[in-house]
């Protein structure tokens, strides 16, 4: 039987959030059951974690919009080709076909300690399933889920489906396995943010930011004001954090990988930090 969270209306975020992103991706393949896992024994208190959908219409996770030749190989093992760099999309393969690809035997370079091992990109639905029997059988605290909808306007139709499509599936997977209380969605695209924040208004939400537009602009963009701010690590200032403060948001910094950095922004009142490198966690 399903292992599920308590019940809860709106359990509040955690105090000081600390954020496996893609997992535990500094140790372990990206966005893998693995590596959620790893993020989780490492005492994460919310596991990040990025969506796509595949032709067939299933959540799935991964970062890239196809199979990113960095760090992933085809089904032979083999290296994809320069020329086939954006040739495999997952929005255009069935997840019969995703799940044969091995995206985690690859050295990657620019994460010389991750682990490698020969896995798969998993379901939604899998990765869930994974995570609350693990809670369970090591009687851990629940943990929130943050995903992000990988969407671009570009994209429509081409590498994801229509914002309210893609937040429609998202919540149904999310639904179906029970933990709605539980999950947070982000986006750098407003338009999927706007779409959940309408359809599915109790559901938490942070906006990613990378660009130089400033709090205002950016919240302005949106149309409502999420419940988390979550800026490029350098955007940072005290100032920033003081004002999403005062607009009642948490801010969540992304990828902050050194202790240093970390202690920096907990001093500057940083409401959680998001790392590829959980491990450094403990040492705060």
């Amino acid at each position: 039987m399903q292992n599920t969270p308590p019940a809860a209306a709106t359990p509040p975020l955690p105090e000081f959030d600390l954020e496996g992103h893609r997992g535990a991706r500094g140790l372990l393949p990206e966005n893998t059951v693995p590596a959620m896992l790893k993020a989780l024994e490492l005492g994460v208190t919310t596991l990040e974690m990025d969506a796509h959908i595949s032709q067939d219409g299933l959540v799935l996770l991964s970062h890239d919009p196809y199979f990113n030749r960095e760090h992933e190989l085809l089904p032979s093992g083999e290296q994809i080709p320069a020329k086939d760099a954006k040739k495999y999309v997952l929005f255009q393969m069935p997840y019969s076909e995703i799940l044969r690809f091995d995206v985690g035997s690859k050295y990657y370079d620019k994460f010389p300690e991750q682990h490698l091992m020969k896995v798969h990109k998993p379901l939604l639905s899998e990765v869930i399933d994974s995570v609350q029997a693990y809670i369970k059988e090591h009687h851990l605290d629940q943990v929130f889920y943050n995903i992000e909808t990988k969407s671009k306007p570009f994209g429509d139709g081409r590498y994801h489906p229509a914002p309210e499509e893609f937040i429609d599936k998202l919540v149904a997977v999310v639904e179906e396995r029970k933990i709605r209380p539980y999950v947070i969605i982000q986006s750098f695209d407003p338009r999927t943010l706007q779409a959940l924040h309408l359809k599915y208004p109790d559901i938490k939400t942070s906006l990613l930011v990378e660009n130089l537009k400033g709090l205002e602009k950016n919240i302005e963009r949106l149309g409502f004001t999420p419940n988390i701010y979550s800026p490029y690590f350098k955007l940072v200032t005290s100032a920033l954090v003081e004002a999403t403060h005062k607009r009642g948001m948490k801010l969540v910094p992304w990828t902050v990988n050194s202790v240093q950095e970390m202690k920096r922004f907990k001093r500057l009142g940083v409401d959680g930090l998001i790392s590829d490198y959980p491990n450094l966690f403990k040492q705060l």
